[in-house]
């Protein structure tokens, strides 16, 4: 029961912190600190990502019209007006297009070097970092951007080359633990002109095939030889970061219709100020 309750509590950190531009690897690393489950180094490691499919289905489930590429015959946007291509939808098909590419670059250096990067950047003091500086740069470009008209309004409008540069701030969120792949992501999306709205959005989207691609790859390396407790713990996680990640969603995507994202940015920088002070003080 006690672990149970640990993976709830695991649940709720990810539901909230995957979606929130504030790093869920430097809350779980905090959190890992005081919560410790009673598993395996390996089944841990395994578990940080895996956890995060619940978040993706909630995703899935609320933003299910935007993503899913086939509609009914004729629809209003369709690749080709006959034949089986009548069925599906041209400009989600282009959408999911500019998420591969996006994606492209993070994928090709997480396959290379993941495990490289986690060895030498995986630590409180690089997460600490992370935290800071971009939490700096969510101000100062959110205060730059009061002055600038915003280019990009809606999921249509971002170009390839759009995508692309999204996609290698996305990477830089791969290599740097603690950066936060939705405030990397967003922060880059801000700096060329995209609306906070869209910006959202699509890394919301451009989260569905990496966290996928990130939870396959850690479960065929840890294996699908889970022990009881074992696929408990990682299904409660799992649930409970889905429920809450559909209630921090719909508050974000409320949230940023009135307000910047300066308050996540002091956020980032009270919360690494924290984890430089606390580990410095155990270390």
């Amino acid at each position: 029961m006690i672990e149970f309750l640990k993976a709830v509590l695991f649940g709720i950190v990810e539901g909230i912190t995957e979606w929130l531009p504030i790093s869920s690897t430097g809350h779980m690393i905090l959190l890992d600190e005081f919560v410790k489950l009673d598993v395996s180094p390996e089944f841990w490691e395994m578990f940080l990502v895996v956890i995060q499919l619940g978040a993706i289905l909630a995703v899935v489930v609320l933003f299910w019209e935007q993503i899913w590429p086939f509609g009914h015959k004729n629809n209003s946007c369709p690749v080709k007006k006959d034949g089986l291509l009548s069925w599906c939808r041209k400009d989600t098909w282009i959408m999911w297009f500019k998420i591969i590419i996006a994606c492209l670059p993070a994928a090709v250096v997480g396959l290379l070097f993941d495990e490289f990067f986690e060895s030498l950047f995986y630590n409180s003091v690089c997460v600490a970092i992370a935290l800071i500086v971009f939490g700096i740069g969510f101000i100062l470009i959110e205060n730059r951007n009061k002055q600038m008209a915003v280019k990009v309004n809606s999921l249509s409008e971002i170009t390839y080359q759009t995508a692309l540069i999204i996609g290698l701030f996305q990477l830089i969120a791969a290599i740097f633990p603690g950066t936060s792949r939705s405030g990397a992501t967003i922060l880059g999306a801000l700096l060329i002109g995209v609306s906070r709205t869209v910006a959202a959005e699509f890394t919301f989207f451009l989260a569905i095939p990496v966290m996928l691609g990130a939870s396959l790859l850690k479960i065929v390396k840890f294996g699908f030889s889970f022990t009881g407790n074992e696929l408990m713990i990682l299904l409660t996680g799992m649930f409970v970061a889905f429920i809450v990640s559909v209630i921090v969603i719909r508050f974000l995507m409320g949230y940023i219709k009135k307000h910047d994202f300066k308050i996540f940015g002091w956020y980032r920088i009270v919360l690494g100020i924290i984890v430089l002070l606390y580990f410095g003080i155990m270390g």
